[in-house]
């Protein structure tokens, strides 16, 4: 590659300490976002079809903004945008509380998107760079764990400020306004990634010297965009109660947080490229055994097995990235996988949803089945390319 690694400070866990807890702080208001706008739209009146659009607002607010991310980084630098992002979307969400108006939310909410892609790019870049060759897979498990972690905790935040007033809202306020200080203290020093400028570097460069892992991280969507919509609906089918069925998503959602890290271990050992087919196989035998231990005891670990192995998907991808990039193409990396995770949390859905509408409940099943095998087909076929590439001539 013609990027070189940034200077890091000679002891970086400070950073990386800091850098992972600013981004759970933004997860922490991010999650808790989702189920207060639904609550407050419900209660004003409003369909489910029209708040179902408003929260459709930050996902194309955030794969919009990914392709400029590299650009953004360029001239703003890096420290400067990611402070800035969180300031400005602190701001979005006062607008938000103040104005109390849906219909202002759709801007409102499209902008926040505008702004928190930024700052997750930013975030994975820093702690790719940050973290040690050798320890990257760990770094990126805890990373990624810590995240789930602040999404899990923004919606219990409810339970304790309510859904009235201002309450609410000023959690979320001091989630952004947290984060940018601390990413404003941290990154004192590191230096932007402006500072490996690569002008050809692009989302469109990065997708031409690495589809799979754009790939990888389509799939891993898809998967999971697919499981949270319609797992619950495959448990009604088999005849689980609504509670139940929605407990079914508690253990999906609890291996997410549960198993980044020992993925992120076994990256270090085994490589991060080998991990990512690993999970792309092992969701695949998971999605399969469903039906066979749906009655058992053994549903529940399983749930929690494909829950952290298919997000796995996505933190293998990251670690494979930080390993190969450096620079302004590992921004222009990250904000493809931004711009793929929202495309695959677009397209996964509909498809595995109307499989399931032709064939009956076991189409969600097919479906994740297929991206799975399509994801383990084309990496093969890439390493072989890759591997073909290297050799000698003959």
């Amino acid at each position: 590659m013609v990027d070189q690694p940034l200077p890091l400070p000679a002891n970086p866990w400070p950073a990386l300490g800091g850098v992972t807890s600013a981004l759970a702080m933004f997860g922490v208001a991010q999650g808790l976002s989702y189920p207060l706008f639904a609550l407050l739209m419900q209660r004003q009146g409003m369909s489910p079809a029209e708040i179902g659009l408003s929260a459709a607002m930050m996902p194309l607010g955030l794969t919009l903004c990914s392709p400029f991310v590299p650009t953004l980084v360029r001239w703003f630098g890096a420290r400067g945008l990611g402070v800035g992002c969180a300031l400005l979307a602190a701001a979005c969400f006062l607008a938000i509380a103040l104005l109390q108006n849906w219909i202002a939310w759709y801007p409102l909410r499209f902008l926040v998107g505008l702004l928190i892609n930024p700052l997750y790019v930013l975030g994975e870049v820093w702690a790719l760079t940050l973290a040690p060759p050798g320890q990257r897979g760990r770094v990126m498990g805890i990373f990624n764990s810590v995240m789930g972690l602040g999404y899990a905790i923004g919606p219990m935040t409810l339970t304790v400020v309510g859904v009235e007033g201002l309450a609410p809202f000023s959690v979320a306020i001091a989630g952004f306004l947290c984060c940018g200080l601390i990413l404003f203290m941290v990154t004192r020093g590191l230096g932007g990634f402006e500072d490996n400028d690569d002008p050809s570097a692009s989302v469109t460069r990065f997708a031409r010297v690495a589809p799979a892992l754009l790939l990888a991280v389509g799939v891993a969507a898809a998967v999971g965009q697919s499981s949270y919509a319609l797992l619950p609906l495959y448990g009604a089918a088999q005849g689980l109660a609504d509670t139940a069925a929605a407990a079914l998503l508690t253990a999906f959602s609890f291996g997410n947080i549960l198993l980044q890290i020992p993925l992120g271990f076994a990256a270090e050992r085994f490589g991060a490229r080998f991990m990512i087919l690993f999970c792309a196989a092992t969701t695949l035998v998971g999605t399969l055994l469903l039906p066979v231990l749906f009655e058992t005891v053994f549903l529940w670990p399983l749930l929690v097995v494909m829950g952290g192995i298919g997000y796995g998907i996505y933190t293998m991808s990251t670690v494979e990235m930080g390993n190969r990039f450096h620079g302004q193409m590992l921004v222009a990396g990250n904000a493809a996988f931004a711009l793929l995770w929202g495309a695959g949390g677009i397209v996964g859905p509909p498809i595995s949803g109307g499989v399931m509408q032709i064939v009956g409940p076991g189409g969600y099943l097919g479906a994740v089945v297929s991206f799975c095998l399509i994801l383990i087909v084309f990496m093969g076929y890439r390493t072989w390319h890759r591997t073909r590439q290297a050799a000698p001539p003959a």
